[in-house]
Formats: C-alpha cells, structure tokens, sequence
C-alpha cells in the first residue's frame, strides 16, 4: 500500500514538472496542456502529456519484487522539447535500483 501512494506522488509529481516546466519569460506566453492521459493501478501507473509549447512527456513505473524487502519501482519514459537554439530534443530514461539513466543525442556519453 505504502508503494502505491509513492507510485501516486510520483506520477503526480512528474506530470507538474512536465507541464509546468520553467516559467514563461518576458514575451513568452504559459503552455496549455493540449493532451493527457492518465493511468494509476496498484502496482503501476503510465501517463502521457503534451503541451501547446511543443513539450511532451510519457512515463511509465511498475512496482518490481511485489511483497519482499527488495520492493522497488522500476521507471521508463521519455521527454521532448524545443530548445532555444530550435532544435528539437529527447531524453529517454530509465529510473531503477541502478538510479536515473538518461539518454539523449545531446547528452554526453560515460566512457567504458
């Protein structure tokens, strides 16, 4: 139970931060969120949003070892938005027991 409230904050959370993101500037007008969708189970949640700047955020989390003292949430998703150079970016990732493992043409790769 204790997990599914977790699972609830976080898509919650995520979802204010993609939709409200940095504040508008001088001469910028606020995004509108023009899609999202929303799914919260027990032992897992996914949601989609997309907003009127071009931004757009989806993401998924199901909850790993159900019952044991190893209980965690494994996250994946994706987001997009238009950078100031005009450009469009993408960040995949995955949140896990190994932490947050971002991905992106623009981000710089770890050496092995």
């Amino acid at each position: 139970m204790k997990y599914t409230v977790a699972i609830v904050a976080i898509a919650f959370a995520s979802l204010a931060i993609a939709v409200n993101g940095a504040p508008a500037t001088a001469g910028q007008q606020e995004a509108q969120v023009v899609r999202y969708d929303s799914d919260v189970q027990p032992e897992g949640y996914k949601f989609a949003v997309e907003t009127s700047d071009g931004k757009s955020h989806q993401e998924e989390g199901q909850l790993k070892h159900v019952g044991t003292d190893h209980e965690a949430i494994a996250v994946r998703g994706f987001y997009t938005y238009l950078g100031d150079d005009g450009q469009t970016y993408t960040v995949n990732y995955v949140a896990d027991e190994n932490g947050y493992q971002p991905e992106g043409e623009h981000l710089p790769r770890a050496v092995q």
